[in-house]
C-alpha cells in the first residue's frame, strides 16, 4: 500500500471544482489499494512520511507550495510539482528561454526590460512583432497580466503596468484562434487533450470584467487516440524542455502546425472538463506518484 499526501490550500477546499477532481482522484487511490490524506501547511513537517506529495495548490517559489516541494525532494519523496519545474514555468521568461533552447517553436518572443519602456521602443515592437503586440508579466498565472497593445502608447503604459510586478516582461507576436489546445503531460507522456474555446468577444480563454466576473469557455475534451500525433509529439518535446513532471502544455494551431503558447506547472484537473476524454487519468497520476509505471 503506497502512502500519497495532497497538498491544498483552504482555497481547494472552498472551490468545488478543485475538490470533486481531489476526491475522484482519492476514490481512485483508494481502490488500487493505497491510502491518501490531504495536508495543509501545518502539516508541511509530515512530508517525510509518506511515499509521495502531489501539490494542488498555487505554485510560485514564494508560496507555501513550493517549501512543500522542496522539503519532498530533500527527504527523497517523488513530488508533483518538483521544486524545478515550480521554479522554470513561475516565470515565463525562464520558460520560455527554456523553450528557446530546445529549439520548441513559440511565437515571435522580445523580452523587455523597464528603461525600453519609450514610444520609440513600442513602435519598434509593433513593427516587429506586429499588430496587436501581446505584453505579459512574467509571473501571470490565469491569464491574469496578459494584455495586447495596438499603438505606442499602450505598449508604454501596459508595459509600466506590467513593471510594477517585474524587472523584466515579455513581448509577444499576437496568433488568433478560436481556440487553444491544452495537452496535459505526464513523465513525457500524454496525458489528456483538450481543446479550451475562446469566448465570444475575447481573445483570451480566460478574461475578466471590469467588475472582476471571471470569462471563460467550454472545454472540449478529445480522446488521446483521436488527437492529431504532430500535436501531441510537439506537446511532449515542450514538456520535455522544462522536466519530466506533470504539465499543461497550450498550443495554438497555425497553418497545419502548432505553436506552443506557454508550458504549465500545476496544471487545472477539473472533473468532467480535462478528464472528459481520459478515463484512466487519475489512475496513472497516481502510478507515477508511486514509480509503479517505471
Amino acid at each position: 500500500m503506497g502512502q500519497i499526501g495532497i497538498f491544498i490550500e483552504r482555497s481547494s477546499i472552498t472551490a468545488a471544482y478543485e475538490m470533486n477532481a481531489l476526491m475522484r482522484l482519492s476514490q481512485v487511490a483508494r481502490k488500487l489499494g493505497h491510502r491518501m490524506d490531504f495536508l495543509f501547511r501545518p502539516d508541511i513537517y509530515r512530508i517525510p512520511e509518506y511515499d509521495a506529495i502531489f501539490i494542488r495548490a498555487l505554485t510560485d517559489p514564494l508560496n507555501s507550495a513550493y517549501v512543500a516541494a522542496r522539503t519532498a525532494e530533500m527527504h527523497g519523496v517523488h513530488v508533483i510539482d518538483d521544486p524545478d519545474s515550480i521554479y522554470i514555468c513561475c516565470d515565463k521568461v525562464n520558460m520560455y528561454s527554456h523553450l528557446m533552447r530546445a529549439n520548441v517553436p513559440i511565437p515571435e518572443t522580445v523580452f523587455l526590460r523597464g528603461h525600453e519602456m519609450t514610444l520609440q521602443r513600442g513602435q519598434e515592437l509593433l513593427a516587429q512583432l506586429g499588430n496587436p503586440v501581446v505584453l505579459k508579466a512574467p509571473n501571470s498565472s490565469f491569464s491574469m497580466y496578459v494584455e495586447k497593445a495596438s499603438t505606442p502608447e499602450e505598449v508604454v503604459q501596459v508595459g509600466r503596468k506590467l513593471f510594477r510586478r517585474a524587472d523584466r516582461i515579455v513581448a509577444q507576436r499576437f496568433l488568433k484562434s478560436v481556440f487553444d489546445w491544452r495537452v496535459g503531460v505526464l513523465g513525457g507522456k500524454p496525458l489528456y487533450v483538450c481543446q479550451y474555446v475562446i469566448p465570444r468577444k475575447q481573445w483570451k480563454v480566460l478574461s475578466y470584467t471590469p467588475e472582476g466576473k471571471t470569462v471563460y469557455g467550454a472545454v472540449k475534451g478529445i480522446p488521446l487516440d483521436k488527437a492529431d500525433p504532430a500535436l501531441l509529439k510537439r506537446a511532449s518535446e515542450a514538456a520535455a524542455a522544462i522536466g519530466n513532471g506533470l504539465y499543461g502544455v497550450d498550443l495554438k494551431q497555425i497553418n497545419g502546425d502548432y505553436v506552443v503558447i506557454e508550458v504549465n506547472d500545476n496544471p487545472t484537473i477539473i472533473a468532467g472538463d480535462e478528464d472528459q476524454k481520459a478515463g484512466d487519468l487519475y489512475e496513472r497520476i497516481i502510478k507515477f506518484l508511486l514509480r509503479e509505471d517505471q
